[in-house]
């Protein structure tokens, strides 16, 4: 590690090979987590580079724990997170909102490193228990149209580096990763990101696969359909900006994204919104998420037939049907 270390304080750059090798190193517990510490930190410092980007996914990939779905074609939704905004969770919300309406999930996800509550957090606190036994997350999605993947059970690099960024508890490029490496490779993608450099990286990457994508930021600094200004949407087709009126009707305030200061209160505002008690605004901001993540299927029809299917399952409380019987299938 020394050796990549130096070459790194000299402003050079890994290739694809070197950075997986080094990532796949990482994963066996070769170097100490001060070494470690300072090979994360060296790209808090400068932009990671597409080809360290695929190197480390080749790695993540090489080495993850594969579920198979048994020919469903789940969608996952989710955000890079690191966009340091304390919003609720908002794509997690979206997944059971997309549940409800019948489309299969499987949702990737993680504990927060650079927010209080991530998927990983909130998802426990309501009492799911994380697992990577195929045959347990088929039986799921196929009794409640979704399933979680806790990253770390699928990943041994995430888990070897968990207790680091939580210690450290800034984005590092290991927010970047997490959406590139859904155990399950999903058909369909929903992923958030938090820059438009980030946006143009995943567009660049997720065209060399077959997978349908959508790529979503909020100009304002969001890693998702805030409703607080305008987004950039990039799709397989191409790409454009909505405004809030047109993607959730009105534009919502940033203190209406308030996502708790524990992940018990996270958990309880989850809660309160997917029971359909939410203010507009908390609903709107999930019911648009989630229409987004349907049109990226191409199965629901038009976007506002999409917002429709998703309203009606958040009201309805199909959504939140969705999260019962997932919890009622825990062991």
């Amino acid at each position: 590690m020394k050796k990549i270390l130096q070459y790194l304080f000299e402003h050079k750059t890994l290739t694809r090979e070197q950075a997986k090798e080094t990532l796949v190193q990482i994963s066996k517990g070769t170097y100490s987590e001060y070494e470690v510490t300072a090979f994360i930190t060296v790209y808090l410092m400068r932009s990671i580079t597409i080809e360290e980007l695929q190197g480390f996914r080749d790695a993540l990939l090489e080495l993850c724990v594969r579920i198979d779905m048994n020919g469903y074609d789940v969608i996952d939704i989710v955000g890079t997170g690191g966009d340091g905004k304390n919003t609720f969770n908002i794509s997690t919300l979206s997944c059971f909102v997309v549940a409800g309406t019948g489309q299969k999930v499987a949702k990737h996800g993680n504990y927060g490193a650079s927010t209080i509550s991530g998927a990983s957090n909130v998802m426990e606190q309501l009492g799911y228990k994380f697992k990577n036994d195929a045959a347990a997350l088929q039986k799921e999605v196929e009794q409640s149209n979704i399933c979680f993947l806790h990253a770390p059970q699928f990943h041994p690099a995430l888990k070897a580096v968990g207790a680091i960024r939580r210690n450290l508890g800034v984005r590092t490029f290991f927010n970047m990763l997490g959406p590139l490496v859904n155990p399950c490779f999903p058909p369909f993608q929903l992923i958030g990101v938090y820059s438009l450099e980030m946006a143009r990286v995943y567009n660049y990457l997720l065209q060399q696969g077959n997978q349908a994508f959508t790529i979503i930021h909020g100009l304002d600094g969001y890693d998702e359909i805030s409703l607080t200004g305008d987004t950039k949407v990039i799709r397989n087709a191409g790409e454009k900006i909505y405004s809030a009126e047109q993607l959730g009707k009105r534009s919502v305030l940033p203190s209406d994204l308030y996502g708790g200061n524990t992940v018990e209160e996270a958990a309880k505002l989850f809660l309160h919104i997917l029971k359909g008690e939410g203010s507009w605004a908390q609903h709107a901001v999930v019911v648009a998420n989630a229409a987004m993540a349907l049109f990226c299927t191409g199965r629901h029809g038009d976007y506002t037939a999409c917002y429709d299917a998703a309203l009606e399952s958040l009201e309805s409380g199909k959504a939140y049907q969705a999260l019962e019987k997932l919890i009622s299938l825990q062991a």
